[in-house]
């Protein structure tokens, strides 16, 4: 299969390109690598932690200052 110089095709075209290959993509399940044990494990600890009260939370405002200041770019 040949491919295009990506480089050198407008920005619009490349964000075309880009969402076709991700639109094929999300409907291609056969071949896509497995989420390991150890990443579900993780995700199953943070649910239980929410939902026990003892994992801190903060308002998506809150979040998005403290992030911004911890990047420096408040």
């Amino acid at each position: 299969m040949a491919y295009p110089d990506i480089a050198s095709l407008p920005v619009a075209e490349k964000l075309q390109l880009m969402e076709s290959l991700w639109d094929a993509l999300c409907h291609e399940t056969q071949g896509a690598p497995e989420v390991p044990a150890w990443h579900k494990d993780e995700v199953e600890q943070r649910i239980a932690r929410l939902a026990s009260g003892e994992e801190p939370t903060s308002p998506w405002e809150e979040a998005k200052k403290r992030i911004r200041e911890q990047a420096g770019s408040a």
